[in-house]
């Protein structure tokens, strides 16, 4: 439970409109997730005004005011809300809109409500749509067979992509502080190398495109030395140059920052710094969008096509194996040739740690019969090879080179091969560093052989999705979590944490619509501080999808609250960080002002975990509920807070730059509230006891 960055907000232009009936647009809220006020019983939930079905309703208590919320899942222009009433209407209510779920804007307002079937033209923005009602026609509460948003998802910057156009796409700048920083490193998705300028202003950093894009927003990851006025820039030629965005007042750390321009080229043209050293950029990344040309970039991709070739297979899979050594001791424990062919990217090969460690080592792999290889795939441990050959052979005595390099790179290595034989062989004749040779993964593809096919990769989530899982923690004030859903965890935490989480104690409903869970400062089995920590892994396991969250964290020096995920292999035996762990929302007091996401995998874990904070200057995340999610599906997971999506973490980067993506399995949902701990520190003199942690719901969508 670790990161890295952060972002400004954008703002949604919200507006009241009366105007004439016009089309009705797309259908948004249809299975989209629903939430109300509170539910006349089990049979009309918020979910049944939004299911497309006139024969199921919604029906809240008998007590004015009263809402019913539909999460449209992202920003969207609206155009036209149709109420179908059942005989319990409201005679006032407002239709209203939000960015956040928090704060509303009414796009509609009425005292003098008809019933029946009302359909109202609204002009507004918002993710969050809700019918807050504040006067009962009847004696009843207020009941809808259907609630039904139209308008458009999708345009301008809500059609922004997540995928970052500026991934070693070619970078200039106007200065470098020396060798180690050039203007590439800004740009190769990698947060551990930087660009860094002169000491001087201006400065600028550039990014060729390729081709004419459609450019809707850039993030700029600094570094300490960071730029406080500055200017994205788009241009046609590289040459003549047009503003997109400009500041006088940036805080630095993370910036997300949304724009509209169109160009080839863009950069970032820094006028002011904020230290006396130059402007240092760890990542500029570029976002695009909303149509513009699609001509395919002049520059070719920097690494090789993952997509095997004419047709070809996986031959590799569970076939046997065999090495000049392998470890079985230390930190690699039943390091066997053989799980470099378990499709288990959590599990490697390793040369022993007592005679492997020298050169030459090998691994090869035997095919079952006689294939024609295409590709083959290398996920290297940090032991990797420097000098190696990919060889076959049709006996595993007599082999013959079909690849060679003596410039291995390490990390993910895609090549692309021609050979024919049985057998297959890496053979390493130069080691990277003073350790043996290691692999996550060899995958041998092409045809013939005796292929085992390995177990399909979950299906990616629908589109659109559609709710699947929900606790809207509505009990009575005092009971505790659902056990149908949550099991408490119970005993001391890890990561150096002070507190004992109790069988329930420390986690309750405040009959508010929120889940508490309290941190206090007790004496309990040894401990000077209780709380509690809940998870889903004996009720609700899953993988992919939209997982999300309202919440309100605890704060000051020492807490550190979380809501986060474990793979759930970790309950049948599979160690952490094997398993791994997506981490979407954590905070520790001492920095008020940001939350972080980040991945942990055995490649990288801990304080070297792949994330990003999200900082929100001089804001205090404790003081107000925010929505944390998480998009994951086969390929990437995009991190965001309150709809603002901060980061991003692409398969393909994180292979090619971290190590293996251990998240193509089921995970499970926890949530706690920490004290102590090596991150956050231990509690002092400033801390405020009890906090609270409140969670209005948790949602999984798919």
């Amino acid at each position: 439970m670790f990161a890295f960055v952060a972002a400004l907000v954008a703002t949604l232009a919200l507006a009241v409109s009366q105007t004439p009936a016009k089309a009705a647009g797309t259908l948004l809220s249809q299975a989209k997730p629903a939430t109300a006020s509170s539910t006349e019983n089990a049979g009309t939930p918020a979910s049944a005004a939004v299911d497309g079905d006139l024969g199921t309703r919604w029906s809240s208590a008998a007590a004015d005011p009263q809402w019913l919320q539909v999460d449209l899942g992202a920003t969207s222009t609206l155009s036209q809300v149709v109420l179908n009433w059942e005989t319990a209407y409201a005679k006032a209510y407002q239709i209203q809109v939000s960015a956040n779920g928090t704060t509303w804007t009414n796009v509609y307002s009425t005292t003098t409500g008809a019933g029946g079937t009302e359909t109202l033209d609204v002009t507004g923005s918002g993710r969050y749509v809700r019918i807050n009602t504040t006067a009962r026609a009847t004696q009843y509460g207020v009941s809808l067979w259907e609630f039904k948003v139209y308008g458009s998802t999708g345009t301008g910057n809500a059609a922004c992509g997540t995928a970052n156009s500026a991934l070693n796409k070619p970078a200039t700048a106007s200065s470098t502080e020396n060798a180690g920083t050039p203007a590439s490193a800004a740009v190769d998705g990698n947060m551990g190398t930087r660009w860094s300028s002169a000491a001087a202003d201006p400065q600028w950093l550039q990014v060729d495109l390729g081709s004419s894009q459609n450019v809707c927003g850039v993030q700029l990851s600094w570094e300490t030395a960071y730029a406080k006025a500055y200017q994205i820039q788009v241009s046609a030629n590289g040459t003549t140059w047009t503003n997109a965005y400009s500041t006088t007042t940036s805080p630095g750390a993370t910036e997300l920052i949304t724009l509209t321009g169109t160009g080839r080229y863009v950069r970032v043209y820094t006028t002011a710094r904020a230290t006396q050293y130059g402007v240092s950029l760890w990542e500029f990344q570029i976002f695009t969008g909303g149509g513009g040309s699609t001509t395919p970039p002049t520059t070719p991709p920097t690494t090789p096509p993952t997509t095997p070739p004419g047709g070809a297979v996986l031959l590799s899979y569970n076939k046997p194996a065999s090495a000049s050594t392998y470890q079985n001791a230390n930190s690699c424990v039943g390091c066997t040739p053989a799980k470099a062919f378990d499709e288990d990217p959590a599990t490697r090969w390793a040369t022993s740690d007592t005679n492997g460690w020298v050169d030459p080592g090998w691994i090869s792999v035997d095919l079952g019969a006689t294939a024609h290889i295409t590709q083959v795939v290398l996920q290297w441990d940090p032991a990797y090879a420097t000098a190696y050959q990919i060889q076959v052979s049709p006996d595993n005595t007599n082999w013959t080179s079909i690849y060679s390099t003596t410039t291995g790179k390490g990390f993910k290595e895609t090549l692309n091969v021609d050979g024919t034989g049985r057998y297959v062989r890496m053979y390493g004749t130069a080691r990277s560093n003073g350790y043996g040779y290691s692999l996550w993964t060899f995958d041998v593809y092409g045809t013939g052989g005796n292929p085992t096919a390995p177990p399909a990769l979950p299906p990616d989530p629908g589109n659109p999705t559609h709710l699947v899982w929900s606790d809207e923690f509505n009990g009575a004030a005092g009971t505790k979590p659902d056990t149908g859903k949550w099991t408490q965890d119970i005993g001391g935490g890890q990561n150096g944490e002070l507190e004992y989480y109790t069988n329930g104690d420390n986690t309750s409903m405040d009959g508010n619509g929120n889940l508490v869970i309290e941190a206090r400062k007790e004496n309990v089995q040894g401990h000077q501080y209780t709380s509690g920590r809940i998870n889903t892994s004996d009720h609700f396991n899953f993988t992919y999808g939209h997982v999300e969250a309202r919440i309100k964290v605890s704060g000051t020096q020492g807490l550190w609250p979380a809501f986060w995920m474990l793979g759930s292999n970790f309950k049948t035996g599979t160690p952490w960080p094997n398993s791994g762990e997506i981490d979407i929302m954590e905070h520790v007091g001492k920095v008020a002002d940001s939350v972080y996401s980040t991945l942990h995998a055995p490649a990288y874990n801990g304080g070297n975990g792949y994330g990003s904070p999200y900082t929100l200057a001089g804001s205090d995340f404790a003081s107000d509920f925010h929505t944390y999610a998480v998009d994951w599906d086969s390929h990437h997971m995009t991190f965001s807070v309150d709809g603002h999506a901060f980061f991003t973490a692409d398969k393909a980067t994180v292979e090619a730059t971290r190590g293996p993506w251990v998240y193509d399995h089921p995970f499970y949902i926890i949530l706690n509230n920490a004290v102590g701990g090596d991150w956050p520190g231990a509690p002092d003199a400033t801390t405020v006891f009890p906090q609270r942690m409140l969670i209005d719901y948790v949602r999984v969508s798919q």
